[in-house]
């Protein structure tokens, strides 16, 4: 599955260097979008390739967009148009706030508030769901009048006039109760408040390792919606991210961190998008391949080939923690721990598999 995230936030916060942090400089441009991939650094694989000795290591990938800065007072109607337009492609959405402060860095109200800029942010990602789905209610109305409407838009009707409710005491999608035929009624609609957010707090290096004034409301915010929270700074780590890699470690542990911030906002896209890893070993090559959690064994087979999905006969499982305990294939497959597993089996986070298929 490909898995698109938008970096948003206010102009002048730092989601460029984020971004380029992230996706190591090598971004494409479609419009006004930077578009990159990163890749997702995984221990797990980095050990089946110094088994296997093959000539490819592929870790999973995510796709990630840098949305140019939302400044309502400098955008006409056809580009605010045109952010939510993007946005609304992204399966989650990274809001990065400013916090660090530097006079030599405009900042598009004049002065630096962290709460200011994220419940404004809020509220304008609020406001855009309301007004879907004000024209959306309409629409249905409409009909209903002129030849009237199916069961599936009555439920779809319902969900709307719930939800509408929800936003106009300021409260996300993503926090309103809906039964499972109320989510599939209403989930072509793609309702920017009903995406997992991870909110980055971009610092300079003493608020992170001092605080900052609104550290308490900022943990508070985002442990009420469910959302991630990633406190880093941009600069310093882009500073860093030139070294070599064993200097990159001893600079971060000075700084208290056990992992960049770009890991960091790996993991968390991951873990809001309830996302987990199996992979694939041989000769040629090891692979990583991003599943939603759930998914079985069949699916999971169309991810590395479609042909395996339609020819799907077994998969040979064994566990990486079990495999790795083993120290070979060989040896794992002489304790007995390979298993056949058919197509129900609901693949696991960390699963070695071969797929046994015929077309």
């Amino acid at each position: 599955m490909a898995v698109t995230c938008g970096i948003m936030g206010l102009p002048a916060v730092g989601k460029t260097t984020i971004f380029n942090l992230l996706t190591k400089n090598v971004p494409s441009r479609h419009g006004q979008v930077n578009i990159g991939t990163v890749s997702v650094p995984d221990s797990r694989l980095d050990y089946l390739w110094t088994l296997y000795k093959p000539e490819k290591k592929t870790y999973a990938f995510l796709e990630i967009m840098d949305i140019p800065g939302f400044n309502p007072g400098e955008m006409d109607r056809e580009q605010m148009r045109k952010f939510f337009e993007e946005i609304r492609k992204a399966d989650v959405l990274i809001n990065v706030v400013r916090g660090f402060r530097n006079e030599a860095v405009w900042h598009v109200e004049g002065d630096v508030d962290i709460k200011r800029d994220i419940d404004f942010i809020s509220t304008e990602l609020i406001l855009n769901d309301l007004q879907l789905i004000e024209t959306r209610i309409s629409n249905i109305e409409e009909t209903r009048q002129k030849k009237g409407i199916t069961n599936e838009t009555e439920a779809e009707l319902s969900a709307l006039l719930k939800l509408r409710e929800a936003l106009e005491k300021e409260i996300p999608i993503s926090s309103v109760d809906l039964s499972e035929i109320e989510k599939r009624a209403v989930h072509h609609l793609s309702f920017l408040t009903s995406k997992p957010m991870i909110l980055v707090i971009n610092l300079d290096e003493d608020q992170l390792s001092e605080g900052y004034p609104e550290k308490e409301y900022v943990h508070g915010w985002a442990k009420e919606r469910d959302h991630k929270l990633i406190e880093m700074c941009a600069v310093l780590e882009q500073e860093i991210s030139e070294l070599d890699a064993s200097d990159q470690l001893m600079f971060l542990k000075e700084m208290g961190v056990e992992q960049p911030g770009s890991e960091r906002i790996s993991r968390a896209i991951f873990d809001s998008l309830d996302l987990i890893t199996f992979f694939t070993v041989g000769k040629d090559e090891v692979k990583a391949w991003v599943i939603t959690e759930g998914t079985n064994a069949r699916k999971a087979a169309g991810k590395v080939h479609s042909d395996m999905e339609r020819g799907f006969i077994r998969a040979e499982v064994v566990g990486f923690e079990d495999f790795k305990a083993c120290g070979s294939e060989k040896e794992a497959r002489k304790r007995g721990l390979y298993r056949l597993e058919g197509k129900d089996y609901i693949v696991q986070d960390g699963d070695i598999i071969q797929f046994r298929f015929n077309v």
